[in-house]
Formats: structure tokens, C-alpha cells, sequence
């Protein structure tokens, strides 16, 4: 049976070059000071923000991996991490930050919504912290890209660091970028 309740609904890692896109749902159950866009955020405020989240609401946190992004596609992966976090939180009404509720009829949605919405705010938050420990836990491997400086994100030093030592299986391979797209030789 579902309650009177918001779940905030979150993505983190949409746009990146390397590393996994996740989804995060969030219902508070008590008051967290401090919640903001985690865009907003200090990393370490973050940090401290998480362990609040994560002990004091129901949460549900979709990772996707760059293999499954390249396989079917940002918006199904999405979509079904959406319907995912709806089938697996209670709540009355879902909220996710964006301008689309990708066919989802129970699904609203408000741009910036992660920046007024403090669940939204928690799920970015989850979102955020989650792919960046995941990203940086497994970039380790990969000491000639600094994923800590650019998180992933198509940076000129990320994509540097990409045309000097070519992808990892970290990297989204179904991402075109015209600053590696090699120039055709056909006169």
C-alpha cells in the first residue's frame, strides 16, 4: 500500500564519457539539514550528507554500467531505472529532476527540482557520491586518467588523456566525440 509520501528521483552521470550513469530514488523519513543540488555541494559535505540519507530514508540506488549505456542507449537504460526505483519505493507521488517523465505516466518531473526539492536534493546527492566512488574505485586501474580531476566528464583533459591512451572499458564507447573523429582523407 502506498503512503502520503515524495520519492525525489535523481541521475548522476548522464553526460559522462567513462564510468556508470546511476539513478537514485530518495523518501525522507526524518528532516536532513543541509540538503542541495550536489552539484552545490563540497565533496566532503556530500560525503556527510550520504551517510545522513542513507540512515535515515528509504532509498533505492540503479547503477548502470557503460556496457549496458553503449548496448541499448542512455534513454531505455534510464527509463528502466526509473520504472525500476517506482516499483521498488512506496511512495504516493515520484519526482524526478528533469524536463521529461520519459513516458512514464506516474512519473512528474521539474528542471532543477534537485536545487527546491529536498528529496530530489537527497537522490541527486546518493546519485552523485555513488558513481563518483564507483568510478574512482574502478579508474584506479587506469592511472594515466585523472577521473578524479573531471569525474569522467568529456573535459579537454579527459579527452586528452583519451587520445593518448585510447579507451578503457570504462568508457562509453558509443559516445562520438568530434575532437576524436579522425579526418577523412577522401579528395
Amino acid at each position: 500500500m502506498k503512503n502520503n509520501t515524495l520519492c525525489g528521483i535523481d541521475e548522476a552521470g548522464r553526460g559522462c564519457l567513462a564510468g556508470p550513469m546511476v539513478v537514485a530514488g530518495a523518501i525522507l523519513l526524518e528532516p536532513i539539514t543541509g540538503l542541495n543540488d550536489s552539484k552545490k555541494l563540497t565533496a566532503k559535505k556530500r560525503d556527510l550528507l550520504y551517510e545522513s540519507i542513507i540512515q535515515t530514508s528509504a532509498y533505492h540506488i540503479c547503477v548502470i554500467p557503460p556496457e549496458a549505456i553503449d548496448a541499448r542507449g542512455i534513454t531505455p537504460v534510464l527509463t528502466d531505472a526509473l520504472k525500476e526505483i517506482m516499483a521498488t519505493l512506496s511512495a504516493e507521488r515520484f519526482l524526478f529532476d528533469g524536463n521529461s517523465s520519459y513516458g512514464i505516466a506516474a512519473l512528474e518531473h521539474l528542471v532543477k527540482a534537485d536545487a527546491t526539492v529536498e528529496a530530489v536534493a537527497a537522490a541527486s546527492i546518493l546519485a552523485k557520491v555513488t558513481k563518483d566512488r564507483l568510478l574512482l574505485e574502478s579508474g584506479a586501474a587506469y592511472p594515466q586518467f585523472d577521473f578524479a580531476a573531471h569525474q569522467g566528464y568529456g573535459t579537454k583533459k579527459h579527452v586528452d588523456e583519451i587520445k593518448a591512451h585510447g579507451y578503457t572499458p570504462l568508457h562509453r564507447k558509443s559516445y562520438k566525440l568530434k575532437a576524436l573523429i579522425q579526418p577523412s582523407l577522401d579528395l
